[in-house]
């Protein structure tokens, strides 16, 4: 077997492939032990909680370690796979050894620009040790070189601390950039606390919502920072571990896209004060243009259907109503109008609901937007929405017709200040003109958020939206 040496052998990090991620799961490995890889080979899939992503290796080499089974999450910046790119390399048997300390590759001075958002993470942005330093674990403690699995040198065992070992760089390193979630570093931005200062709590060293209050809360009597136990002290308990009858029951965990959804919208239906408000509008001569547009020439190949009359609606309401296109900043209590429209779709995907934006959708004209409607439906269906296409939305509609549904109540994506819902265009009895006839109806939601759109906004976005679709010349009247 080929005798690696530490130079020969690089170490690729799980990449944050969104803003402010800390965590991906590994859904599908595309290479083994012993597989030739070359740059920008794809190497792996994982899932984020915003999206499926691909990663490919930035070096040529052969693969001798895949450190986690597909199904595993990792933290960003945790190294995932170990190339051998000395030349001469062999294929080898798969290793049980945790990788020794290594060089990352060069990315600056190389001419070779990062692949994806977030490569080449910096080692003191995560848990893991810095380059060339020696590994410290959050608590500072010094700890040996360990030689057992990857997973148990992340967990921080395997070495006794040495009482003579000074304090080394790698400690202050992490010190640094302590390892926190998004709210987390907001919350301690707006409280004015130093994560450096904090002693984490949270598993694996992240620093939690109550370290933070911690932090600000007056000191009650000099005491140690940690709970005097006496040495003989047993252990907790461990919790017994939950039942469940496996017959009739079955659980699912919750992460990834599903994750995500449920924190944000937990965290909006508690921040933003929803207010809801409804109407019912004859659509037949929305549909009736539908099946015009359908056999126009200049939408030949397009997907045509009401949702994008309806897109545009809420676009040319937007249009004579700007002051809903907005966000709140709570930091710096301003209302931030938005002089574009991201328009968002929400979309049901195997993975959970994403709600993937039409970058400013304002500007494009109807063929323009029923393309792109229809890439971001075809994308979102294959599962191969990208981080990007999720981010910086203004306003969103989802589309709950599709289900059968007469309309609802929807929450607001954080960020946004308003969210459109249709319902099922069903045949019903209307007065028309005098007569009770059978007209193509449906029931719209308008929800916005109440600190910075009022009734009167939210009244007129919305009657704004139904009068066009009762009338769509308005479309070219108001346009």
């Amino acid at each position: 077997m080929t005798t690696m040496t530490e130079a020969s052998v690089r170490e690729f990090k799980m990449p944050d492939v969104g803003e402010g991620l800390t965590e991906a799961e590994i859904l599908k490995w595309f290479v083994q032990p012993g597989d030739t890889v070359t740059d920008g080979q794809v190497v792996c899939e994982v899932e984020t909680a915003k999206a499926a992503v691909e990663l490919p290796i930035p070096y040529d080499g052969v693969v001798r370690d895949l450190h986690f089974p597909e199904g595993t999450t990792v933290d960003v910046g945790t190294s995932i796979i170990a190339v051998d790119v000395s030349g001469d390399a062999a294929p080898a048997e798969p290793r049980a050894e945790a990788p020794q300390a290594t060089e990352e590759p060069k990315t600056e001075g190389s001419g070779r620009q990062p692949v994806l958002v977030g490569y080449g993470v910096a080692a003191s942005s995560t848990r893991r040790r810095p380059r060339k330093g020696p590994e410290v674990p959050v608590q500072q403690v010094p700890v040996q070189q360990v030689s057992t699995a990857i997973q148990t040198e992340l967990n921080g065992h395997g070495g006794a601390p040495s009482a003579a070992s000074p304090a080394s760089p790698a400690a202050s390193a992490v010190k640094e950039r302590p390892l926190a979630k998004p709210p987390v570093r907001k919350l301690a931005k707006d409280l004015g606390v130093d994560l450096t200062t904090i002693v984490p709590t949270g598993p694996d060293g992240i620093i939690t919502r109550e370290d933070v209050h911690a932090a600000v809360a007056p000191p009650q009597t000099p005491q140690p920072t940690v709970p005097a136990v006496p040495a003989t002290a047993a252990p907790a308990p461990a919790p017994a571990a939950v039942s469940y009858d496996t017959g009739r029951e079955s659980r699912i965990p919750v992460k990834g896209v599903r994750k995500a959804t449920a924190a944000a919208m937990v965290g909006s239906a508690f921040t933003a004060p929803h207010v809801t408000e409804f109407v019912t509008v004859d659509v037949t001569r929305t549909m009736k243009l539908v099946e015009e547009l359908k056999e126009d020439k200049e939408f030949a190949g397009l997907r045509v259907n009401p949702l994008l009359l309806i897109s545009k609606a809420l676009l040319v309401a937007i249009r004579r109503n700007p002051d809903v296109n907005a966000s709140w900043d709570e930091a710096a209590q301003e209302i931030v109008v938005k002089h574009y429209v991201n328009l968002g779709i929400a979309a049901a995907t195997p993975r959970g609901l994403i709600v993937p934006n039409i970058k400013d959708a304002h500007a494009q004209t109807l063929p323009q937007l029923a393309e792109s409607l229809g890439e971001l439906v075809s994308t979102a269906r294959d599962g191969k929405t990208s981080p990007a296409a999720m981010q910086g939305g203004t306003v969103t509609i989802t589309n709950v017709g599709v289900f059968g549904v007469d309309t609802g109540t929807p929450i607001l994506n954080p960020g946004e200040s308003a969210i459109l819902a249709v319902g099922a265009i069903k045949l019903q009895p209307w007065v028309h003109k005098g007569k009770v006839k059978p007209r193509q109806v449906t029931t719209l939601a308008l929800s916005f958020d109440h600190r910075l759109v009022d009734g009167e906004l939210g009244s007129k976005v919305l009657a704004d939206v139904a009068a066009i679709l009762e009338q769509p010349k308005r479309l070219i009247t108001w346009a």
